[in-house]
């Protein structure tokens, strides 16, 4: 075998693949020319020997063997992974960017927010329902209302803000209870003019009616006495009217309970002596 140069770059390795291909192609080529001849053999052999000598051989690696898991050993929880936006339900924005949504307000602007909520609120209204209507940090509402009740408080105002449960609500302050106390009772016993008393006769005996069917009726608006039988509890609306889309008025329970009536079959037979709708409204056509 002859020395090798040590500065002569070292032959490129050959694998079993590429030997066995090329002792094909020569058997091939041997069994066309008709040259069956052990001794070319031999001599195909040695020089395929000298070559293996003198270069590395390529031995490719045998694949990986799976190992099954051990039934003994528990396998290692999966680290979580935040939410990625095809998790996110469509229409709702990502936490990140819900969180970039909320953003402080100016103080002025926080306490005009947190009153007008609370004054159309009947019931408690919690902080976070407060905060997502105002679009800011639930922290934020927490010390506005706190404020706000404290200024109610140091000013005296007739107003005072309380906690309730886990809510907030507006209430009038106890020491102005006698003088709505007074306006409350004082206006439910009050009498009623004697165009309050003829409007609401003629609601009581036409109901359900509109308010241009009552004016034509008796002969002038009724606008203003409507209002305070609405505010006395007296009549409420109770639906609209096809023909001219105008509200329909009748009376409640409380109507009946003032008269001492158990239902309205009861109400005396005036309803033959007042004028029928139709001829007023002949009579009054702008009505």
């Amino acid at each position: 075998m002859s020395e090798q140069d040590p500065q002569a770059p070292e032959p490129a390795p050959i694998s079993w693949e590429a030997l066995a291909a090329e002792l094909a192609a020569t058997r091939e080529l041997a069994q066309d020319r008709g040259d069956e001849d052990p001794a070319a053999w031999d001599a195909v052999a040695a020089e395929l020997a000298a070559r293996v000598a003198d270069q590395p051989l390529e031995v490719p690696e045998p694949p990986p063997v799976p190992q099954e898991p051990d039934p003994d050993v528990e396998p290692a929880p999966e680290p979580p992974q935040d939410p990625t936006p095809a998790d996110v339900p469509a229409g709702e924005p990502a936490p990140d960017e819900a969180e970039e949504q909320l953003e402080l307000l100016a103080p002025e602007e926080l306490r005009g927010g947190l009153e007008a909520l609370l004054f159309v609120m009947d019931d408690p209204v919690d902080e976070q329902t407060l905060a997502g209507a105002l679009r800011c940090p639930v922290e934020q509402v927490r010390s506005g209302l706190a404020e706000l009740a404290e200024g109610y408080d140091r000013r005296r105002s007739g107003l005072t803000l309380r906690r309730v449960g886990e809510g907030w609500r507006l209430y009038t302050r106890e020491e102005h209870a006698p003088v709505v106390e007074r306006y409350l009772v004082d206006g439910q016993r009050s009498r009623l003019t004697q165009a309050a008393l003829e409007t609401l006769a003629v609601i009581a005996y036409r109901q359900p009616v509109t308010r241009a069917r009552v004016s034509a009726i008796r002969g002038v608006g009724v606008d203003g006495v409507m209002r305070t039988l609405l505010t006395r509890g007296l009549v409420h609306e109770v639906g609209s009217d096809p023909d001219s889309g105008g509200g329909l008025y009748a009376t409640t329970p409380l109507f009946l309970e003032r008269l001492g009536l158990a239902s309205l079959a009861d109400l005396p037979e005036l309803a033959p002596l007042l004028p029928e709708t139709s001829a007023m409204l002949d009579e009054h056509p702008d009505s």
